[in-house]
């Protein structure tokens, strides 16, 4: 029968690179004391080692795309008012009013 596998949250697995990456307990001891494999929490370590940069730069980077992203849509929300305000203008003259 096989063990069924187990999923762990993001902050856990965060929680476990770190202890590695601090060096105050070896690797072995720290898969020991949290039941994991050793190379589970070496590939963990490794994973964080490399993506602590983009943690920096993701604030920076969402918030101009998010801007970005916000400007694009006024700017199709005035294009459309201006269609509509010209055509409310066309059909009041239209209509003498």
């Amino acid at each position: 029968m096989k063990c069924k596998r187990r999923n762990h949250s993001p902050e856990f697995k965060a929680k476990i690179a770190f202890a590695a990456l601090c060096g105050n307990q070896t690797v072995a001891e720290i898969a020991r004391e949290h039941q994991l494999h050793a190379t589970q929490v070496t590939a963990w370590k490794t994973h964080l080692r490399e993506q602590m940069a983009s943690v920096f730069e993701t604030g920076r980077n969402s918030a101009e795309g998010h801007s970005e992203r916000e400007v694009e849509q006024l700017r199709a929300k005035i294009g459309e008012l201006t269609m509509e305000l010209d055509w409310l203008q066309k059909k009041s003259r239209h209509l003498s009013l």
